[in-house]
């Protein structure tokens, strides 16, 4: 008799460690400072952020935030449409991707800018509460995903802002929803300024794609 009530014991304190375990993130796969990539849909405005700035096969992104480990909680920073510049728990996350049909990347620094993680969370944490940039045209006083990502890391470099396109490579002429998304705003399409997206940012040479969350 004993031996069976240790057995059960032995049973629910495997199946608690297995949810803490989950709740905490580590299930997810997940280190301090990686970053977690969105994939793109194929319509509405995911579609067309995709349409013009997809650069590899295997890398079409419309959103990206940043891990961080606080103890044995798991969040991430980053900047949406629904929350501005937020720190969100990253259970939350996963869940927000899965209820919206999209799965999650995890992208890593490479071991040489491991380092530069610490300060670069700190600067993200420092950047939380400004609303999101719903222009795409950086300014000082709000931040969209890839600028939010690009933002915390600029003083190492570890990504780069570019000339924006926004043609259709299809048609090599402007992408119809962004001409109407700025015409709408009473904008000039910002064709050439400098800027950033979640695919540009997943072809930097200064990290390493890990795997799927499943």
């Amino acid at each position: 008799m004993k031996k069976i009530i240790k057995n059960k014991f032995l049973t629910v304190g495997s199946l608690l460690y297995i949810v803490l375990f989950i709740v905490s993130g580590c299930a997810a796969g997940v280190k301090n400072g990686d970053l977690l990539f969105v994939t793109a849909k194929d319509s509405g405005l995911s579609g067309a952020i995709n349409n013009v700035t997809q650069k590899e096969k295997n890398a079409s992104f419309d959103h990206i935030g940043i891990v961080e480990k606080i103890k044995r909680n798991y969040y991430v920073l980053h900047a949406s449409p629904k929350r501005g510049s937020d720190k969100q728990k990253l259970k939350d996350f996963i869940q927000d991707q899965k209820n919206d049909g999209q799965n999650i990347v995890v992208y890593r620094l490479k071991p040489e800018y491991q380092s530069v993680i610490p300060e670069a969370i700190t600067k993200g944490n420092l950047m939380l509460g400004k609303p999101y940039n719903f222009n795409y045209i950086l300014n000082e006083d709000s931040y969209y995903c890839s600028d939010f990502i690009e933002r915390i890391f600029r003083k190492d470099h570890i990504f780069t802002l570019e000339p924006m396109t926004f043609i259709d490579p299809k048609t090599g002429k402007t992408n119809e929803f962004w001409q109407k998304f700025y015409q709408e705003k009473n904008l000039n399409v910002p064709e050439g300024e400098l800027g950033c997206n979640p695919n540009g940012l997943a072809a930097s040479s200064k990290i390493l794609r890990i795997k799927e969350l499943r």
